[in-house]
């Protein structure tokens, strides 16, 4: 991987383009110098590093428009960026590319929300935890949440259509949206800011927009859905004997409680434990060490005490049946949040642990436990002594099947088989029906595997989409399909 950091271009033909750039959107908002380039040309992850003559932050829909316009006229592809937390390349420039990279930061405005309607209109800059706030001064929930919130932004979220912790009771990002503005490859601006529930008026052309990665155009706001506030939330972390038993757990809560699991997430002990070694204040909540764990959400609208019992009507019969070996419920807040704490604490957990292969993948409920233990298998098979750390929103189907190297590995050497071990579990996720993206995108990482899985039918309607909105292929060129 290149790791020098990318000089600015002072090719003497630019000088135009930039004196366009700046006569649109004002010469702060362009940004040319290497240490203002830096923070936009690198993936979080540092997998990859792009290169761009300049970073473009307008201030409105109209700028953005302009700028669009401007790099059409130039032959310049435009690489939309939201908070650059995406973990699938798909906000870095292509080094062999001519494009620039164009920021939204600056459009973070809340420009309406809507109580009655329960919506709110937001800019595409807009920080998804700003958002959360809003709407929960509004005395109302935007449920979208996840472990990049304090950062990422709503552009890139429904770019990517993002996922989360609460995919099981409210949705993707996809479903949490009813409009959009979008600019369009060639300047145009498609005024899409409905806020119906109900609209059967044709193609609904925003799910172009929402998991296209900015391939077919720039979302620069949103009508997003508002839900009631819950006024009672229960969190419980449970050992369970067998992924098996999770799903049957699962759809135990999900029936007693009558839908009101917002969040149901695996853990396995390795996860715990890294998470124990490495990261301040988490501890085993539970009194000896088991295989395989579930942390799980209960919400409701009142506060009267059923939440509690149902939770405890669920645990106790799980218990007496053996579907659950030792479980505790969080009796505050505190409690909860450290609850909660182990499961975001694993992230951070692996980086201690050397090298760390990911995937981010979906395969029916039903099929979760099977794909478990015949990609645990095959891994390990190929890699002896490798620590898979398989986990997740297991409420939707989504494993985050990360693999850290056998202990005392080379780390090199273990991440040039990154290939290979995809290979060998998207392989069996495909023959579950599953995905090889469950909620990260395409983005650069995996363009070739998309197209090496989904049909040839699906890959050519891709294609044919992206030449009609966008015949130039100027907008996030070699993402999603190349």
């Amino acid at each position: 991987m290149n790791t020098e950091v990318p000089q600015p271009h002072t090719d003497s033909r630019l000088a135009d383009f930039f004196t366009e750039l700046e006569n649109a959107v004002g010469p702060k908002a362009v940004l040319t110098a290497s240490e203002d380039l830096a923070p936009h040309l690198q993936e979080m992850r540092g997998l990859y590093l792009g290169d761009a003559p300049c970073v473009i932050k307008p201030g409105s829909t109209e700028e953005v428009a302009t700028v669009v316009k401007i790099c059409a006229r130039h032959g310049m592809a435009v690489v939309p960026q939201g908070g650059n937390t995406g973990l699938v390349g798909g906000g870095i420039p292509i080094t062999s590319d001519k494009a620039i990279v164009l920021s939204l930061s600056r459009m973070n405005t809340v420009r309406e929300i809507d109580t009655a309607n329960y919506t709110m209109t937001v800019e595409a800059g807009c920080i998804l935890q700003n958002i959360q706030m809003a709407a929960d001064k509004a005395d109302r929930l935007f449920p979208l949440s996840l472990g990049a919130e304090g950062t990422c932004q709503i552009g890139g979220n429904l770019s990517t259509n993002a996922g989360g912790i609460n995919v099981l009771r409210y949705g993707n990002a996809r479903d949490l949206v009813l409009g959009l503005e979008v600019v369009l490859p060639d300047g145009q601006i498609w005024h899409g800011l409905r806020a119906l529930r109900k609209d059967n008026t044709g193609y609904d052309l925003k799910h172009l927009f929402v998991g296209g990665e900015g391939t077919l155009g720039i979302i620069t706001a949103a009508v997003l859905k508002l839900f009631a506030k819950p006024r009672d939330r229960v969190t419980a972390f449970a050992a369970v004997p067998t992924p098996a038993a999770a799903v049957e757990l699962l759809g135990r809560c999900r029936t007693i409680s009558g839908e009101a699991v917002s969040s149901f997430e695996l853990i396995p002990r390795i996860g715990l434990a890294n998470s124990i070694k490495h990261v301040a204040g988490v501890t085993d909540p539970l009194d000896q060490a088991y295989d395989w764990y579930v942390l799980v959400d209960l919400v409701a609208g009142i506060e009267d005490g059923s939440l509690s019992e149902t939770m405890m009507t669920v645990l106790e019969g799980a218990l007496e049946e053996e579907l659950i070996l030792d479980a505790t419920v969080a009796a505050s807040e505190t409690q909860a949040a450290a609850l909660w704490r182990i499961r975001e604490a694993m992230v951070e957990a692996q980086k201690h642990e050397g090298g760390s292969i990911k995937h981010d993948v979906s395969v029916p409920i039903s099929s979760v436990p099977d794909f478990l233990e015949r990609a645990i298998a095959a891994v390990s098979e190929r890699i002896p002594g490798i620590r898979p750390v398989p986990f997740g929103h297991i409420g939707d189907g989504n494993i985050h099947f990360n693999l850290s190297q056998p202990v005392g590995a080379d780390r090199a050497n273990f991440l040039a088989r990154w290939d290979e071990m995809n290979e060998v579990v998207h392989d069996i996720v495909v023959s579950l029906g599953g995905s090889i993206s469950a909620e990260h995108g395409i983005g650069r990482l995996k363009v070739q595997s998309n197209a090496h899985y989904k049909s040839a039918v699906e890959i050519e309607l891709m294609k044919k989409i992206k030449a009609a909105l966008d015949p130039e292929g100027l907008m996030n060129p070699h993402k999603v399909v190349d």
